[in-house]
C-alpha cells in the first residue's frame, strides 16, 4: 500500500463511523432518554442542560473562528517580513478577562437556580416514598400507608423493585443505605440521587406529562460484584389505579398458611401469643381484589421486559411446575428451606424476616433477583435452586440439594429436592 493512502483510508474509516453515530443519533425512539419531558424534574435539567450546550457551541464557534482566521490572516508567505513584536494589549486583555466572566455568569444563574429548586424541600402534600439500597436490589417504603396483620401488627405497606407512582402527584423520596453507596435513578423520570449510609437524601418530582407507563431503573454508583444487576422498574399509573394498588399492598397475602403448631395438653395454660397469631388461618386459595392491583402485562413495553439468559449448567425439572403443592411450600419456607430468617409475608406469622425482599404479593411482581430475570415459575425454580450462579455475590444461600456455592466453593450436602422447590414456587404464586 502506498503511504500516502494509508491516511486517507484511515479518514474514511473516521468518516464512515461518524456518519453512521450521526444517523443513529438522529433517531425519535429514545423511550428512556433523560431528555423526555415527563417530570418538572425532567423539564428543569433540560432547560440547564440546552442553556449549558448552546452557550459551549456559541464559545466554540468564536473561539476557532477567531484561531482559523489567525491561522488565514497572519500565514507565512514567502518574502514576507517577520510581524512586528506586540508587548501586551490593555484592551484585549480586557476583553478576554470580561467576555469569559459575561458567559459564566450566564451559565452560572441558571444552574444555581435548577440546584437551588430540585434540592428545596418537596411540597408538604407529596406522597412520601422511603427508598433504601441493598446490595443488590431496591426496597420501596410507603410510610402513609399500613396493613395490619391477622395477629394485629400494624407495619408499613412495603415491596421490593417495582415502584408505583399516581401520574400528577408530588413524590417526595427518602434515600437511604443499608450498606455501601448507591445512586437511585430513573432516566426516563429525570430524578437521580446518591443513598448513602447513615446519612438521608431527599429528591422529589412530579410525573405530570406521562401516560401509565413502564420505565427502567438502576443503580448509578459502583457498588460490588453485582452493580450492574441492580435494576427496578417504576410504573407511573392515574391516581385511581393507584389507589387501588395501594389498597391491595395494605391487605395481607392470600395463599396457603403452613399449619399451626401443636397446643399443649395442659387446657389449664394460656397458650402465647405467637402460637395464638401461627394459628391465625389463611384463605387456602387466592382472593383477587377487583380493580386495578398491578399494571396490565399487555402494556409492558418490550424494553422493560429482562431478557438476562439462564446461567449454562443450572438445570430443572420443568415438568414438575405448575404440579407443586402450595401447603408443603409454605412449611418448607418456614422450615428445611429457612425462609424465614430473611423474609417476610404480611399474614403468614411464620414469616417475618428483614434481611431479604418482602415477599408479600410477589406474584403480582413482574420481576425477580432485583429486576433481573421475569417472575415465572421457571425462573423463580432457578433462583431458588441456585440464587448465586443465577446472580453474583448475592447474600441469599444455595438452596437447592447437590449444588455448587461459588461464595462458599462447597457442594451443598444438604437442601431442597427439586420437587420441594416446586413445592415453594407453587406457593409464591399464590401471594397475589
Amino acid at each position: 500500500m502506498p503511504f500516502h493512502s494509508r491516511p486517507r483510508r484511515l479518514a474514511q474509516a473516521a468518516l464512515t463511523v461518524a456518519l453512521v453515530a450521526f444517523l443513529a443519533a438522529c433517531g425519535q425512539n429514545h423511550p428512556e432518554s433523560v431528555f423526555h419531558h415527563r417530570t418538572d424534574f425532567n423539564r428543569d435539567v433540560d432547560f440547564l442542560f440546552k442553556v449549558l450546550i448552546y452557550a459551549g457551541t456559541a464559545v466554540f464557534i468564536f473561539v476557532e473562528g477567531i484561531l482559523v482566521l489567525t491561522l488565514i490572516k497572519f500565514r507565512k508567505r514567502p518574502g514576507q517580513p517577520e510581524p512586528e513584536h506586540v508587548h501586551g494589549n490593555t484592551t484585549l486583555e480586557i476583553a478576554w478577562t470580561v467576555i469569559p466572566l459575561l458567559i459564566l455568569i450566564m451559565i452560572g444563574i441558571p444552574t444555581v437556580r435548577t440546584i437551588f429548586k430540585t434540592e428545596a424541600a418537596a411540597r408538604s402534600d407529596a406522597l412520601q416514598v422511603e427508598v433504601v439500597g441493598h446490595q443488590w436490589w431496591w426496597e420501596f417504603r410507603y410510610p402513609q400507608y399500613t396493613r395490619t396483620e391477622p395477629s394485629g401488627k400494624v407495619d408499613t405497606v412495603v415491596t421490593a423493585n417495582e415502584l408505583y407512582l399516581p401520574i400528577g402527584k408530588t413524590v417526595n423520596f427518602t434515600l437511604h443505605s443499608k450498606d455501601v453507596i448507591h445512586s437511585f435513578w430513573i432516566p426516563a423520570l429525570g430524578g437521580k440521587r446518591d443513598v448513602v449510609t447513615n446519612h438521608t437524601n431527599y429528591l422529589w418530582m412530579t410525573p405530570d406529562s406521562t401516560g401509565p407507563d413502564e420505565f427502567n431503573g438502576a443503580c448509578a454508583e459502583y457498588c460490588g460484584t453485582s452493580h450492574g444487576n441492580m435494576r427496578f422498574r417504576a410504573f407511573t399509573v392515574s391516581q385511581a389505579d393507584f389507589d387501588s394498588w395501594i389498597a391491595h399492598q395494605e391487605q395481607p397475602a392470600v395463599g396457603t398458611a403452613p399449619a399451626a403448631p401443636p397446643v399443649s395438653a395442659d387446657s389449664t395454660k394460656k397458650p402465647a401469643a405467637a402460637t395464638v397469631a401461627a394459628a391465625a388461618p389463611m384463605p387456602a386459595t387466592p382472593v383477587e381484589q377487583a380493580g386495578f392491583i398491578a399494571f396490565p402485562s399487555d402494556k409492558v413495553p418490550e424494553y422493560a421486559i429482562p431478557h438476562t439468559p439462564l446461567p449454562a449448567g443450572l438445570t430443572f425439572d420443568d415438568n414438575l411446575l405448575g404440579k407443586g403443592d402450595p401447603a408443603n411450600g409454605a412449611k418448607l419456607m418456614a422450615g428445611q428451606g429457612g425462609c424465614l430468617a430473611c423474609h417476610a409475608i404480611a399474614g403468614n406469622p411464620m414469616m417475618v424476616g428483614n434481611i431479604g425482599p418482602n415477599l408479600t404479593h410477589v406474584a403480582s411482581r413482574y420481576t425477580i433477583a432485583g429486576g433481573l430475570y421475569p417472575n415465572d415459575a421457571r425462573h423463580l425454580a432457578r433462583w431458588i435452586k441456585n440464587a448465586r450462579v443465577m446472580k453474583g455475590g448475592v447474600i441469599m444461600t444455595t438452596i437447592g440439594m447437590g449444588q455448587y456455592d461459588p461464595i462458599l466453593k462447597m457442594t451443598m450436602t444438604s437442601g431442597l429436592t427439586d420437587q420441594q422447590i416446586a413445592d415453594v414456587v407453587a406457593y409464591l404464586q399464590t401471594l397475589k
